[in-house]
């Protein structure tokens, strides 16, 4: 009996004793009736029965409630799921740990829950009344595996929310779930879908050239795949092994696979036996020398559990591997009988042995046998014998896999795979008919991409020129600076012309194609289908602007942005790409040019045909979706679109109209984006080979129970675009539009983050939108992001670090107001940095190592963390301005 239903069957004879004693009735208790399946008891344990049928979604994950503001440890099994998606979703290392508080030591005992007790019933009571009590406040020990908890989450969570925890694992650089074990039903799922969304980085050698950076799907990348499987019993941790050879002699092993001396894993596995785990070894040196482990890229694969038991997976491994290694101790008939089976496959085979004393022989024989059945010889065969030549055993592991990759002529991706999974009878997740329905009618869309300069300026032809025409004659309509000799009002009057003349011209055209087939698909009454969709469009827009990138200059090839550079520069070596965002920018024109016309008195109401637009895209920011506020590249507000969604958000939202708004700023390659998805498990772009630059807002909503306490109830996230650091654009043209942006973000927001690398990073218009809206009587609660990007540790900050960077930054506000020629010289600690220990933090670096192996590191995101548990503690006590409803939200927009 496993240990979950020892717990039940436990409880269910305390309480049919209880309910018994109470009816006067014997005491029958037949627990084979009650028998319930292991996937049943593991679910009922975690408290996630509700979930078996109506799937968790992304939403409920990224919900703002109580416990987004506390970091205790679970003290339940039923805290345990919740404690792990939200630690996974901050990319928090630590997740895998399955540990109760009542199970540790009372030092370890950090954040626990506060219980309410009476402290005079525990002054007065006997040493009896102590011990109940503890009885009564302490959990049981209920051994939980961390495999177990991943499994049965993802059976609980919809496509979507499995999608993005596959995608912060692998930032955490844990192995991913490739089929996931249904204990109850038999019918395992290859995860195809769930994998789409992680990307690899890699340093590539092409040909006879230079070493390159590469970044590609991890679903599309064809590599030889390594696995390892354990046939009946086997001494050595398979896991254990597979960490030591996938990372350097001098390193410590980083834990890819859970092993059995990781906390709780040592725990007897009860629903994840078949699980197919991999983890890709990506080579992360741009030089010659020699200090990657492995050449090229390579998988390697795990299967849980043993080869006779899950024959299924293993014959998966075996058609799509370039090699399999089998674990086991001895090989007696009935395992002689298995290997046999394997007989006639091109595959190679390779055996780790840890022979009982005194089999020896009885092994020889079998190996003899299986020389020609497998096509093997004895370099095929390990024998470890003690703990004292694990490093040997490693390393011949290690040359093994150097000579298969070098070799290889199976390369697989797992879109191969899944294909071999389908002819196994394996269901793959992809196949249900929403996503294929979204993938065709995406596949629509793409096929008429062959060339996306081309396809925006025929496809999209109400933005790009057309669009940037009618922003900078309405910016000139406000500002009015080349009347010349002209009057104001004769020459308002001739703008207005212009203005109705490019608003009319964009009437003209009609919805496209690709344009027409986009609205159905956000206007798809179901909403699963919808969510494909959009996901659809995303990816295969992603790949299009990869695959015209594969060759980056090499001065942008080092991984991670080390120091901002000047936009012109960035956008001449990195041409623009097309997204999403496009496609809805595209729908606002439209939904823009007709209201103008009707406001202008050329287009009667009756006449409108797109003002079911705004509907679509208010329905898909209550969705989670990140939405466009500003186009970069006119730094101008679509303004009747953006207060269309607005004042739709707010009847849809009906007696639920109170917004918090937080803003992040800083110059571009500073981690924005990355913060706030660490912060909030959003899903802003970070990828190398597509970033969108313009301003996006996101929706989070928060919990009933929590509206209250926390003044709201929903917070609105804007990334702003990466604005130009230190004094590259101190002047011109651009340095106006990005005076621009950050007025807008910091306007419309209670709280903005301005985030930077070093002082010379301050981006100058951040700093000007201070002033500017010191002027008008808002300044938003302001918090200080310093962010190391360094290779290497640094000390932690202390007082006079923090004061040390507030004086740079006072000189810097100081020549921003007599740059701009204002009568006062205001610092900014004058203003809202008025205290550095709650203002000013010191994030440590993302990265636990060297890219692209390294994992996030446990400093990022505990400082992360913090910081998100101040922001909140700022909005719940008020320090921050009181929140808006969107109404007020709308006229901020227009204002500013």
């Amino acid at each position: 009996m496993s240990a979950f239903q020892q717990i039940r069957k436990e409880k269910r004879e305390i309480n049919g004793t209880e309910e018994a004693q109470e009816n006067g009735q014997p005491i029958v208790a037949d627990f084979l009736t009650e028998e319930r399946s292991r996937l049943h008891e593991t679910m009922s344990l975690l408290g996630l029965e509700t979930y078996c049928n109506r799937k968790l979604s992304l939403q409920d994950a990224r919900q703002i409630s109580f416990d987004s503001m506390k970091n205790w440890a679970p003290q339940v099994p039923t805290d345990l799921p919740w404690s792990f998606l939200r630690k996974l979703l901050a990319l928090n290392s630590e997740v895998r740990n399955t540990t109760l508080l009542s199970d540790l030591p009372q030092d370890d005992r950090t954040g626990e829950k506060e219980t309410q007790v009476d402290e005079q019933e525990i002054y007065w009571g006997t040493s009896e009344d102590i011990y109940s009590l503890t009885e009564l406040v302490t959990t049981p020990d209920v051994p939980l595996n961390p495999l177990d908890l991943l499994c049965a989450l993802l059976l609980c969570s919809d496509s979507f929310l499995q999608q993005e925890l596959l995608v912060k694992m692998s930032l955490c650089q844990f192995a991913l779930p490739v089929v996931l074990p249904d204990s109850e039903t038999q019918n395992h799922t290859f995860l195809l879908w769930a994998l789409r969304g992680v990307m690899r980085t890699w340093w590539w050698q092409s040909p006879g050239g230079p070493r390159t950076w590469r970044e590609e799907s991890l679903v599309l990348t064809r590599v030889p795949i390594i696995s390892f499987a354990r046939m009946d019993i086997s001494s050595h941790s398979k896991s254990h092994l597979l960490n030591a050879v996938m990372s350097p002699s001098h390193h410590q092993p980083h834990d890819y696979f859970c092993h059995r001396e990781m906390p709780s894993a040592a725990n007897a596995r009860e629903i994840a036996d078949g699980l197919v785990e991999m983890s890709w070894y990506s080579p992360g040196s741009s030089s010659k020398e020699n200090l990657d482990v492995f050449p090229e890229p390579v998988a390697f694969a795990n299967l849980r559990g043993e080869i006779g038991s899950h024959w299924q997976q293993f014959k998966l491994l075996t058609e799509t591997s370039a090699a399999v290694f089998i674990l086991t101790d001895n090989i007696g008939q009935k395992e002689y009988e298995l290997l046999c089976s394997l007989s006639g496959s091109t595959t190679r085979y390779y055996l780790i042995l840890s022979p009982y004393r005194g089999k020896r022989n009885a092994n020889l024989r079998f190996l003899n046998k299986l020389v020609s059945v497998l096509q093997i010889d004895y370099s095929h065969v390990l024998v470890k014998v003690s703990s004292t030549d694990s490093k040997r055993l490693v390393k011949r592991l290690q040359a093994i896999v150097v000579n298969v990759i070098k070799s290889a002529s199976r390369k697989v991706s797992l879109e191969d795979m899944a294909e071999t999974a389908r002819t196994l009878g394996l269901k793959v997740d992809e196949d249900c008919e929403e996503c294929q329905k979204a993938r065709e009618r995406v596949e629509k869309i793409t096929q008429d991409i062959q060339d996306v300069e081309l396809y925006k300026r025929e496809k999209l032809r109400l933005q790009g020129d057309p669009w940037r025409s009618i922003a900078q004659v309405e910016k000139e309509l406000c500002r009015l600076q080349r009347a010349g000799d002209s009057s104001p009002e004769k020459y308002k009057s001739e703008l207005r012309q212009r203005l109705l003349a490019l608003r009319m011209h964009q009437n003209r055209y009609e919805l496209g194609g690709g344009m027409q087939e986009f609205i159905k698909g956000i206007a798809n009454p179901s909403l699963v289908e919808k969510q494909y969709f959009l996901g659809w469009m995303k990816l295969k827009l992603e790949e299009m602007a990869r695959q015209g990138r594969r060759q980056p200059p090499e001065a942008l090839a080092p991984l991670g942005p080390k120091h901002s550079r000047p936009a012109e520069l960035s956008e001449q070596l990195w041409p623009t790409s097309l997204g999403v965002e496009h496609f809805l920018r595209e729908m606002g024109q439209f939904y823009e040019a007709e209201c103008y016309l009707v406001e202008a008195g050329k287009m009667a109401e009756s006449q409108k045909r797109f003002t079911h637009f705004v509907g679509l895209a208010s329905e898909l920011v209550l969705s989670g979706f990140p939405l466009e506020l500003m186009d970069r590249g006119t730094c101008c507000v679509p303004l009747r679109w953006v207060t269309g969604i607005l004042r739709e958000l707010h009847a849809r939202l009906e007696g639920r109209p109170r917004l918090l708004v937080l803003s992040v700023l800083g110059a571009e390659g500073t981690g924005k984006s990355t913060l706030l998805n660490t912060m909030f498990g959003l899903q802003f772009a970070t990828s190398r080979s597509y970033k969108p630059h313009g301003t996006f807002m996101q929706l989070i909503s928060v919990t009933e129970d929590f509206r209250q306490d926390l003044g709201c109830d929903f917070i609105l996230v804007i990334d702003s675009g990466g604005l130009t650091g230190g004094a590259v654009a101190a002047r011109g043209e651009r340095y106006e539009l990005e005076v621009s942006l950050a007025t807008l973000a910091m306007g419309l927001s209670n709280i903005t983050v301005v985030s930077m690398a070093e002082t010379k990073d301050t981006p100058l218009a951040a700093l000007h939108a201070f002033l500017k809206l010191e002027k008008l009587g808002h300044v938003p609660n302001c918090q200080l992001v310093s962010q190391d990007l360094s290779d290497g540790p640094v000390p932690r900050p202390n007082p006079r670090d923090r004061k040390q960077l507030l004086e740079q930054l006072n000189d810097l506000s100081k020549a921003v107001a007599e740059m701009e020629k204002q009568d006062e010289e205001r610092a900014l600690s004058d203003t809202v940095l008025c205290d550095p220990e709650k203002h000013i933090w010191h994030i440590p670096r993302l990265w636990h190592g060297m890219p692209p192996m390294a994992p996030v590191s446990l400093g990022y995101c505990e400082a992360v963390f913090e910081l998100k548990r101040c922001l909140l503690e700022n909005i719940r006590n008020g320090v921050c301005h009181q929140h808006r409803d969107i109404v007020h939200l709308v006229e901020l927009v227009g204002r500013l």
